[in-house]
This record gives C-alpha cells, structure tokens and sequence, in this order.
C-alpha cells in the first residue's frame, strides 16, 4: 500500500503524482473501515480526502500551521501525519482524540471542537509568524456550515493585512444538516462556475508550455482579465475586504487543488480559496445521507447505517414540543444548524412557520429568542449544552436581567463519551447558578422530562430544561416517593447516610445505595429535578437525622448543585450535626472515551461511591 510508505508528516511529498490518485483510494478504504468499527464523524472527513492530501502536497507540518474548522474534519490529516498506527483507537479512552489536539502532536496546530473559531486563530498565528520574522504559511479550512458563524466574519473583517494567510472556504452545501441563510444563498451563485476555473486554468497551462516567453504571456493575459473585471464585474465580497479570491474549484479534484494552493502560496497575501467538495464522497449511502452519517457509532459497510427507531431524550423533547405546540400557538422552535440533532425535525415538518434554523449562530440564536419572547411567544431554543457556553452573554445580558421567556432546551447535559473534552456538558449548571432569575430543571426519565417542558413552558421568566444524550436507563421508577420536586426512595430503616444526586446518574447512586444496604447501612437516596433555585428547607426535612450528607454530581463541582445546597444549609443553620461530602468532577477537564471509562475515572461507579461512603464513615467512627 501506497499508505505505508507515509510514516511522518511531509512523507506524502514523496509519492510521484501519478500515484496520487492510488493513495486517495487506500486513504477513503481506510477511513471507512476504521470508522465502521470505532464510530466517529464520517461524511465530512469522506469529503476532504483530496482537500487534505493537496494541503500536506503543498505545504509542510509542522512548520506551516493547518487548522481544521470545525475539528471533526481532520481524521486524514492525522493518518497522514506520523498517526496512522493509532487511527483504531479513534475516540476510545486513551486513544485518538476525534478533533485536533495539541497534546497529541505538534502538527495539530489549534485544538478545535466547536465551530467557526480557525480564521480568528489563524490570524494569530500569521500576525505571531509575521512578528516573529517567520515565512511560514497559516492555512484555516473552514468548512461544514463554519461559515454561518458570526465568528468567523469578525475574524474576516480582520485578516487582510496578514501574509502568507490562506483561508479555505469548504462549500459542502451542509453543515450536520443543510446549509441555511443569507450566505449560503451568496455562495450558491458562485457554484456553477466552477467549469469556468477549470478552463481558465487549463489555459495557463499551456502558455507555460510556451518556451521562453509562456510566463510572460500568463501575467500579460492576468493583467488583461483584472482590467476587463474592474470595468465590468462587480467585485465579490471576499475581496471587498481586500482579500485575493480563487474559486470556485472541484475540491475534490486534487491536482487542480495543488495547483491553485501553489498559486495563492506563491502570491503571499491573505487569500481565500473557495472550493466545492462532496460529503460523504467515495461511499454511496453517505452522499445520499450526509446528514445520517454526520457522525456514526460502529456498523457494517455493507448494510450502511440502520436508523434507530429507540427512543431517546431528544426524539422525546421533539415529540413533546410538537404536542405542546398543538395546545398553544405560541410555542416556537429554534436551532442553531442541528434540527435532526435535537428532535427539531417533527415539529419542523408540522410547523414550518414557527420553526427557526439560524444556521452555527448560537448568541443569534439566543437573542433572537429573546426578541420573539418580547412580544408574547414563547420560544424553546435547543442546543447542545457543550455550544450553549457561547451564548451565556445573551443568556445573562438580554435574557435573564429582561426576564424573558424562554426556554432553553440543553441536550447532551453530562458526560458525552467518545465526543471528548470539548463537547462533555459538564459546565451548564456551574454557570446557570450564577444567572438570578433562570429556573433549571435536570430530568432523569422520559416522563420527567415531557413534566418538565410543560412546566417551564408556564413560567414568566427564563428556564432551563438540561437532559442526557441517548435513551432513559431502565429500572423500576414507581418506587420513588415524589416529596414535592424531590423523589425519594429509602434502602432500610433510619438512614444514616442521604445520598442526593439528579440526573441520569440517579442509575448509579440507586445501585450504590443497594450495595450499601446489603453490607448493612441504611440509605435514602433523593433525587432532585428542579435544582435551581434549590429548596433547602425541602431538603432538610428530608435529610432530617440522617449524619451523613453526600452529593453525587455529573458536572463540575465548584459552582454546582452540591455546592450551593450544602452552602445553604451551613449558613442557615439548618444541618448543625451533620457532615457533608461531594462527589463531582475536580477542578479539570476530561478525556474521551466511553462514559463508563469516565465514570470510573471521576469515581462514579456504584462500587466506589460505596467504597469511598464506607470509609468516610469508618474513619469518622475511628
């Protein structure tokens, strides 16, 4: 295989051109074999083959910095940089991270696993070369809807004075789901001329076949052409901004990519080169559904991605809204980019005219929520909790101090597996306790959640409905005694230790209370839906007489639920003879991997909270 001889970077400069064509067939075998068998992001990547083979061509890692936007595209540029060995660990613990990553190699020049952000570090990066004295090149690729964000535009707005800076613009027509919005109508125009390029440079080529005087021809006829535009073409928008403009080009033509990133190499500035490529090209069920094999879990090549008909948070979400959409024509739905992603489609299919797509946008999407909540609707904007850190701004600036509204709907809330460090929803609780106002609910159940959708939907004010990726865990949940908001269930009499939690972890702190009592200590176990604003009254008479108080928590600890509760009860004297303990994630970031490998990892596991409950109590008898 061609692939073996490429065991470090800039090794793919070696491979004569006419192989080239070879390589990218072992390179899309390859990624589709190993994505089939580790999960991961599949169609993008399948469509940037030949985009990442002419920019390792053409330029040099790590001297020359190439950063992917958004990061899930860069599984070639991996394989192609000394990682190829470790491709099969793609996402599992301890393996291959599925976005760039700095820790993991120096030719991962930005980490990057939100959207948008590679043209504002990019500019860095070339501002930082050009002040160092470096000649080295900056290459952003913008790609997969990148450039619906308002990021990169700021960044955009910024850019021309710096050199040897080329920005890819990746026009796949999609992001996860179709491209939406004014831009994206822009850059259609420029789709069908891509023939146009192809000729043009087919012509250049053969004046350079001309002895002697071919270069000379190919400035004469670019300076004739720049002149008959500026007479009669109106300039487009990227150099409106004093950027130079190649495209559009068939970016899945390799050598014609080589030879239009030479071009803009050779030219030095700040320059945009706008290629078409096709997601999920090479493997026919992905360029029928790019949206389905957006990213995969394991499957067969031979009979593609199976749809799951299994519930989970998020069809029930969608679900639900419909049915509250039905009672009160009020209600909206409004997603950044993501409407399959968050169980939007139904309630897209069925209400059209209530259905909100604003494309990578999130602090848009935010206020923009806020402004229909302003005159009587009421807005449900779902988002992933890892992207709704970029809007706490208009969280907090138009929202909470308006006291609007809305309803936030935060899927993926905890930990999200092989996704890794950039998308866990870890942080949303730790920054909504500091929002006065915002009314939080964590649902553990299907029903719980559909409970609390129609609850937040009555409220005056702003609400937060936060719930786990993937289906409900299954066990018996007719058990609980409901004491207000609070559920409770008790493991033999007169508890000594009050085991509180919320969320999908309740499965844990259950199975943890029931190895407890077989070794002889009684437990009640709360589970808190509503954790914000908190009632530690409730909880107190609840944890009444109980000596050990210990909090289980899927986010962070300082800031968190845990946290303010146990405060709480200190400060007002409401828990003079008890201890308290919290069990939460430490001052850190966390890896990927599955979520069990990451329970085991915060000491999450029903054995170690037992463990960890034994000997706190051991200790303080001692």
């Amino acid at each position: 295989m061609l692939l073996d001889s490429i065991q470090q970077p800039n090794d793919i400069k070696q491979i004569p051109a006419e192989q080239i064509p070879s390589l990218i067939e072992e390179i899309r075998r390859e990624l589709l074999e190993t994505v089939s068998e580790t999960g991961g992001h599949l169609a993008s990547n399948l469509g940037v083959v030949e985009l990442t083979v002419a920019l390792h061509r053409v330029f040099s890692c790590p001297e020359d910095s190439i950063l992917f936007d958004v990061g899930h595209q860069s599984y070639v540029h991996k394989m192609l940089t000394g990682r190829r060995d470790r491709l099969s660990t793609l996402r599992s613990f301890g393996g291959l991270s599925g976005f760039p990553n700095r820790e993991e190699s120096d030719c991962d020049a930005f980490g990057c696993g939100h959207s948008s952000t590679s043209v504002s570090a990019a500019v860095g990066i070339a501002r930082a070369n050009m002040l160092n004295g470096s000649d080295a090149f900056t290459v952003a690729v913008l790609g997969d809807g990148a450039f619906t964000g308002g990021m990169a535009f700021e960044a955009l707005n910024n850019c021309a004075p710096c050199a040897n800076l080329i920005i890819i613009l990746n026009d796949n027509n999609m992001s996860i789901a179709k491209n939406v919005g004014a831009m994206d109508n822009y850059l259609s125009r420029f789709r069908n001329s891509a023939k146009y390029y192809r000729m043009k440079n087919g012509i250049k080529q053969f004046f350079l076949r001309i002895p002697l005087i071919g270069k000379g021809l190919v400035r004469f006829s670019s300076w004739v052409k720049r002149g008959f535009k500026r007479l009669l073409v109106r300039e487009n928008f990227f150099e409106h901004l004093g950027l130079s403009y190649y495209g559009p080009l068939d970016g899945n033509d390799e050598s014609l990519l080589e030879t239009i990133l030479t071009e803009a190499k050779n030219d030095g500035k700040c320059s945009v080169v706008h290629i078409c490529t096709k997601k999920g090209k090479g493997y026919e069920p992905a360029e029928e559904r790019p949206d389905l094999y957006h990213g995969v879990g394991p499957f067969s090549l031979e009979e593609g991605v199976q749809p799951s008909d299994r519930p989970t948070f998020s069809s029930v979400f969608g679900d639900t809204l419909c049915e509250l959409a039905d009672e009160d024509p009020r209600i909206c739905a409004i997603t950044a980019a993501m409407p399959d992603g968050t169980g939007l489609i139904p309630f897209q299919e069925r209400f059209p005219d209530r259905f909100f797509d604003v494309g990578i946008a999130e602090e848009h999407a935010a206020t923009f929520a806020c402004g229909l909540a302003s005159k009587g609707l009421r807005p449900v904007f779902a988002v992933y909790s890892t992207f709704a850190q970029r809007c706490y701004d208009q969280m907090l600036h138009d929202c909470a101090i308006q006291h609007l509204p809305v309803v936030f709907a935060l899927d993926r809330a905890g930990f999200v597996g092989p996704d890794g460090v950039t998308h866990h929803g870890i942080f949303d609780v730790s920054f909504l306790n500091a929002l006065p106002g915002f009314t939080v609910y964590s649902p553990e159940s299907f029903d719980e959640l559909r409970g609390c959708l129609r609850e937040a939907l009555t409220l005056d004010g702003p609400s937060v409905v936060r719930y786990p990726k993937g289906s409900e865990k299954e066990y018996r949940r007719d058990v609980f005694r409901v004491v207000g908001g609070p559920r409770v269930l008790d493991f033999g009499r007169n508890p000594s230790v009050a085991l509180m939690t919320y969320g999908i972890i309740t499965e844990k702190a259950l199975l943890a209370a029931d190895e407890l009592y077989r070794a002889g200590i009684s437990v009640r176990v709360i589970k808190l839906v509503k954790i914000k604003p908190l009632n530690p009254e409730k909880i107190r008479v609840l944890a009444r007489d109980i000596p050990y108080l210990y909090f289980l928590e899927e986010g962070m600890r300082e800031g968190g639920v845990g946290e303010h509760l146990f405060s709480s009860l200190a400060e007002n004297g409401l828990a003079p003879d008890q201890q308290f303990r919290i069990r939460a994630v430490e001052d850190k970031f966390l890896p990927h991997g599955s979520n069990e490998d990451l329970f085991r990892l915060c000491g999450f596991q029903p054995d170690q909270i037992a463990a960890e409950i034994r000997a706190w109590m051991d200790k303080d008898e001692t």
